[in-house]
Formats: C-alpha cells, sequence, structure tokens
C-alpha cells in the first residue's frame, strides 16, 4: 500500500537577499523597507488557505546593524546560516512537496534544490518573474535574491553553492513573464546558458508554449516559482518591482493550474511580496497611545 505524499508549509521569511530600500521612497526608515519581505511572508501565510498543511517555520535574523558584502554576495554569512537552518528543517521533515512562502526569490533555492536531489534530477522548473535572476557574484548587484536562478543550477558563491544538495540544467528551466533583463549583459548571460523564456504576451491568451515546453522537457515533475513582481502594476502593486506590461493575476493563476495538469507540482513557492501599506500602517500604530 503506497504512502500518502506529505505536503509541508515552509515559512522562509529571508530578507537579506535583498538590497531595495532605493526602490521604496514612500518607506522613510531604509530597516524597516530592507526587513519588508519578513512581513510579507507572515502576512502570505495568514492570507493563504489553511489547507491542513504542517507548517515549518525558518528561522530568521532580523538584526540589520551590520550588513557586510563576502563574495560579491550581500550578507552571505547570514544568508549561509539560514540557508543550513533550511536545509536541515526539510531533511529533518522529509516532504514529498513543498509550498514555501517567502521572502525574497532566493527561498526557493533550497526547498527546489532538495526536491531535485529527492527526485534524483527528475525535476524541471518554471521560475514565473519579471527578471531572470541570473546575476552573479562580482556584478555590479550584490543582492542574492536576483541570483537565485543560478544558484539553483549549482553557479555562484562556492561556500553557499557546497550545501546545496543538487542542481537543475539550465535545459529543465522555463522563464515566464521576464520582461526586464536590467543589464545588456544578462541577456547575453541567458542566451549562453540557453534557458528558454517566455513574455507575458506570449502567454496572454492561453498557457499552450507552456505545454508544449513541459511535454518535451525530460523530466515528470515540475517545481513554480512565482514572483510577485511579474503582476501588472497597473492591476496590484504586490512587490517591489512595478515594470509595467506584466502578467494579470488571473494569467498567472491559469499558467500554474495549466503546468498542474501537465506535470506533477511539487515544490510552489511565492515570493518578493512587499506589503508596503502595511508596513506603514504598522509605523503608524506603534506612534499612537497605549500601543507604544
Amino acid at each position: 500500500m503506497k504512502q500518502a505524499k506529505t505536503t509541508i508549509r515552509l515559512i522562509y521569511p529571508q530578507w537579506q537577499g535583498g538590497d531595495i530600500n532605493h526602490w521604496l521612497p514612500e518607506i522613510p526608515n531604509p530597516d524597516d523597507a530592507a526587513r519588508g519581505y519578513y512581513l510579507g511572508a507572515q502576512l502570505l501565510n495568514f492570507l493563504a488557505p489553511d489547507s491542513g498543511q504542517k507548517t515549518v517555520t525558518v528561522p530568521v535574523s532580523t538584526d540589520i546593524s551590520k550588513r557586510e558584502c563576502a563574495g560579491g554576495v550581500l550578507d552571505r554569512e547570514v544568508i549561509y546560516r539560514q540557508s543550513k537552518a533550511a536545509l536541515d528543517i526539510l531533511n529533518t521533515e522529509n516532504p514529498d512537496r513543498i509550498v514555501t512562502l517567502g521572502g525574497e526569490c532566493s527561498t526557493s533555492v533550497v526547498p527546489f534544490t532538495y526536491l531535485a536531489h529527492k527526485y534524483n534530477g527528475d525535476v524541471a522548473m518554471v521560475w514565473i518573474d519579471a527578471h531572470p535572476d541570473i546575476t552573479l557574484p562580482g556584478d555590479v548587484y550584490t543582492g542574492y535574491h536576483a541570483m537565485a536562478v543560478t544558484a539553483c543550477m549549482g553557479v555562484g558563491d562556492r561556500k553557499i553553492m557546497d550545501e546545496l544538495p543538487a542542481t537543475i540544467s539550465p535545459d529543465k528551466i522555463l522563464m515566464v513573464g521576464i520582461r526586464d533583463w536590467e543589464r545588456e549583459e544578462i541577456k547575453i548571460r541567458q542566451q549562453e546558458y540557453g534557458i528558454k523564456h517566455l513574455s507575458p504576451e506570449e502567454v496572454r491568451e492561453n498557457s499552450n508554449p507552456v505545454r508544449e515546453w513541459l511535454r518535451a522537457c525530460r523530466a515528470s515533475k515540475v517545481v513554480v516559482h512565482f514572483d510577485m513582481d511579474v503582476l501588472d502594476p497597473n492591476e496590484i502593486i504586490a512587490a517591489v518591482g512595478v515594470v509595467p506590461d506584466g502578467m494579470k493575476m488571473a494569467e498567472v493563476v491559469r499558467v500554474i493550474n495549466d503546468i498542474a495538469q501537465e506535470k506533477e507540482i511539487v515544490g510552489l513557492t511565492i515570493a518578493e511580496p512587499m506589503p508596503r501599506i502595511a508596513i506603514r500602517l504598522k509605523n503608524m500604530l506603534s506612534r499612537l497611545p497605549l500601543l507604544k
């Protein structure tokens, strides 16, 4: 008799991978802006339906007193420790499927590489994002969240990479919703890696291009990353990024559900929530009498 597959909900409020203060001028305290992902992960957990899944939280430091760059990665030592803690949780829980609520984009790295190892590489990755996230240590931007895809490929800071249990090859990665490469070198790098991508326009009417890629992909299981900055800011501003002409919420939901019809989804991450209004309300409430 087959055992039922286990699914856990991993709350992963890591914020250290981002260097985002300058993109949030409406939040005057830079520390509040930097740690916005921490609150964002908690809000996602509050808003997500209760599916009866066991919920586990990765311990994430909120100390912001000394942010240092090491090896071309901002806050590398903290990220390294938190990555090990996340992997320890997964090795202990031994889940078959993982729902990860982040936190910035790098919160997919540990659960996705864990699942790639668990299923002996029989895993494809669909990365739904406005950006390709293939930055490397030594690039001008040192935030680890922009290195998340390359980290899943095993390319990046050696100290962190050596802790990851597996890698995902570029031919098993599809990017959906990309519309901002940020720098020409990133577009060239994506072409050199051979990673396929689809623009928001290519999945506007239907998910056929995604379905076709999945049918041709040599994997029976899929992990899906949903960065909320893929969403069109004319409909909702849910993340730091506000690049125009993004995907509508209904389009993202349709694409992910269509992926589930083609292959078994074993990992789903929702990442990069930046609750701008909630942060401002939190700060307002902290200044009121009897609440201080």
